[in-house]
């Protein structure tokens, strides 16, 4: 029996829950892009080996390479949040495709290592925060509880708003946890 299932003592599908979107981060893809040439000039289109490490693609509106029910918008970018902040969504951009080969965070990023927030966050105090703002919580492990709270990440709202500002993707909306499963 998976984990939610197990939470909620049924499965995904018996809630009429199915899958809205999927998207990678942390890989490596061939794609073509615009690169402007060693010696200026025009921007060439070469088929780059486009790494994406702590990033996510930020394909615009009209992309060839994003599927059909997003032409309209961009790309979905998911920013997720912490198990106590908001999650951001926003989608990409042309501006993104010139200055960062189509690429946008897929994060906030840790604002401290695994260890120190084992060291410093007690998981008690941490489930009781989060019970306080009305969100649930199912973990496999406490140790958990502590490496993944709210302190741990840098704010994830700051980091969408920076790149809403520079350009690279766009916010569309900002959604607030009622429930989370650490696995």
């Amino acid at each position: 029996m998976g984990a939610f299932a197990k939470a909620f003592k049924t499965t995904p599908e018996e809630l009429g829950m199915f899958l809205v979107y999927d998207v990678s981060h942390n890989i490596a893809k061939i794609e073509t892009h615009a690169v402007v040439p060693p010696g200026g000039g025009d921007p060439v289109l070469k088929r780059l080996l486009v790494h994406r490490k702590g990033a996510t693609r930020a394909f615009p509106p009209h992309h060839p390479s994003i599927p059909v029910d997003y032409q309209f918008c961009g790309q979905p970018i998911i920013v997720g949040g912490t198990m106590g902040t908001c999650s951001e969504v926003l989608v990409g951009t042309d501006q993104a495709m010139a200055e960062t080969f189509g690429s946008t965070c897929h994060g906030a990023g840790r604002a401290q290592s695994r260890n120190k927030s084992r060291r410093t966050l007690s998981p008690e105090e941490v489930l009781a925060d989060l019970a306080r703002q009305g969100i649930s919580i199912r973990v496999a492990s406490p140790k958990l509880v502590s490496e993944e709270a709210p302190d741990s990440y840098k704010n994830v709202t700051a980091v969408c708003d920076t790149c809403h500002e520079a350009g690279i993707s766009k916010k569309v909306a900002t959604m607030k946890p009622w429930g989370v499963i650490k696995g």
